[in-house]
């Protein structure tokens, strides 16, 4: 299981609204803000999400390389996949595939992706067996 993970963007204002919306629907929320000067030297600002006491997912403001990460964030179920698709459409993504059954991966695999405004791949997914 991953503990968490660091994704650069150009503009993290702009990339803390553009998540807000997006992860709503998960239950994935801002949480936190770290303070790098707290750190060791050279350690970046940070921007918190999670869900369930967690703090799994940050953004530091740095070289963006949107074809560097794919992160795939666990939704509930189809709806929560449908939900978090809208949202981040509505705040700016660009489409890669809707949602909807992922047959090539296995017909449980109910998913969505689209790029985020770094051009960051972001899929939704909902893989029945592991519910």
């Amino acid at each position: 299981m991953i503990d968490h993970v660091f994704i650069s963007v150009r503009d993290v204002t702009r990339s803390i609204a553009f998540y807000e919306a997006a992860l709503r629907p998960l239950g994935i929320t801002h949480v936190l803000d770290y303070d790098g000067k707290d750190g060791p030297s050279g350690h970046p600002d940070l921007k918190g999400f999670g869900a369930d006491g967690r703090v799994f997912f940050w953004l530091r403001e740095g070289v963006v390389d949107g074809r560097a990460a794919h992160v795939g964030f666990v939704a509930k179920g189809p709806h929560q996949v449908d939900a978090a698709f809208i949202a981040a459409m509505a705040a700016g993504a660009s489409e890669i595939h809707p949602p909807g059954a992922q047959l090539h991966y296995d017909p449980r695999y109910y998913a969505a992706q689209v790029r985020d405004p770094d051009g960051y791949s972001l899929e939704f997914v909902y893989k029945e067996w592991q519910h």
